[in-house]
């Protein structure tokens, strides 16, 4: 078991928005007897949307307005320390997040990733050169740069906390979810951070970074639907103003991953040879070895998934390469 450094966070005021639906939003489609709760974005771009938890955690969902980020701030207020960890923390945020962290008294232990990112850089360099002792954490399938590389199965313990982590892979080939622990002394209901692999209605894109929308769906279905139905899921991104939603929900209203596989994989692949295809005729399809081919030109080796009208990346270029190396930058 894995044990977090820690760090001192405090509290700024922060709004808690939920709105119910009982009538179905126009982008999806609801049961009308069904109420949906979900968390609505606040405008100040951190608050906390945790509800019916352990009192002892102590939790912040942070946003990031230009790559529309979520990074997480978890720590165990009844611990003497308060050890704490941020989960995707953004370089361009990292000053907003340490400043909440000194506030809130919290001593800062880990700095992780849910994988390596194309749309942002990681703020983990930036951290471990602000606050000594924080340790990068980021899955040992990732080919990252690290100093902490976590397995299926590990457990990366915070005080008397700690989370669970599952391998995801599908939107990169190491993608993981971290989960809060199961027992009676762990937050109620249980909450997973699902990165890019599962978002609010949708899930991340596979046309990239050695991934493969068969290997996702699997992923999805056997790491976090199984998961009980009132877990809290919280996403890398969302990009239409919601915050968190529950398996229950996703297994139920998810456009892409109710489908059965054959169709999932149908929506998710490119008209086109996709760029992994391409990749893996040259040598064993990684991260690395997707990185490695297309060197510095990833833009000209891009292939994307045309069906669902994906752009090409805009901070692949440079994203990729610093997120390789735990967002150090030239």
């Amino acid at each position: 078991m894995l044990n977090l450094g820690f760090i001192r966070s405090s509290a700024c005021r922060f709004s808690h928005f939920i709105i119910s639906h009982s009538s179905s939003p126009s982008c999806f489609s609801f049961s009308p007897k069904q109420t949906i709760t979900f968390g609505l974005r606040s405008q100040m771009g951190s608050f906390t949307t945790l509800s019916q938890s352990s009192s002892r955690l102590l939790f912040r969902q942070l946003f990031e307005n230009e790559s529309c980020t979520y990074t997480y701030l978890l720590a165990d207020s009844s611990h003497p320390d308060k050890p704490a960890l941020l989960i995707d923390p953004v370089d361009r945020t990292v000053d907003r997040d340490l400043n909440l962290v000194r506030e809130l008294g919290l001593k800062l232990i880990y700095a992780m990733n849910t994988h390596v990112h194309a749309d942002h850089i990681t703020g983990t360099s930036l951290i471990k050169g602000k606050v000594p002792g924080v340790k990068s954490v980021i899955s040992k399938a990732s080919g990252s740069k690290a100093d902490v590389f976590v397995e299926p199965g590990d457990k990366i313990s915070f005080g008397n906390l700690f989370l669970e982590v599952r391998a995801t892979p599908g939107h990169t080939v190491g993608c993981v979810t971290y989960v809060t622990g199961d027992g009676p002394d762990q937050p109620q209901p249980r909450m997973a951070f699902t990165g890019d692999a599962l978002l609010i209605r949708g899930c991340g894109r596979t046309d990239f970074q050695g991934g493969s929308s068969e290997q996702l769906y699997k992923s999805v279905h056997s790491q976090i639907f199984t998961l009980p139905k009132e877990t809290l899921l919280y996403p890398g991104h969302d990009y239409k103003g919601y915050t968190v939603t529950t398996v229950g929900e996703e297994m139920i209203y998810n456009l892409r991953l109710t489908k059965d596989e054959e169709t999932f994989r149908s929506i998710m692949q490119s008209k086109s040879c996709s760029t992994n295809s391409v990749y893996k005729k040259k040598q064993e399809i990684s991260i690395y070895g997707w990185f490695r081919i297309a060197g510095s030109n990833l833009s000209s080796a891009f292939v994307g998934a045309t069906d669902l009208n994906l752009a090409y990346p805009d901070m692949i270029d440079v994203a990729l390469p610093a997120n390789m190396v735990c967002g150090l930058q030239d």
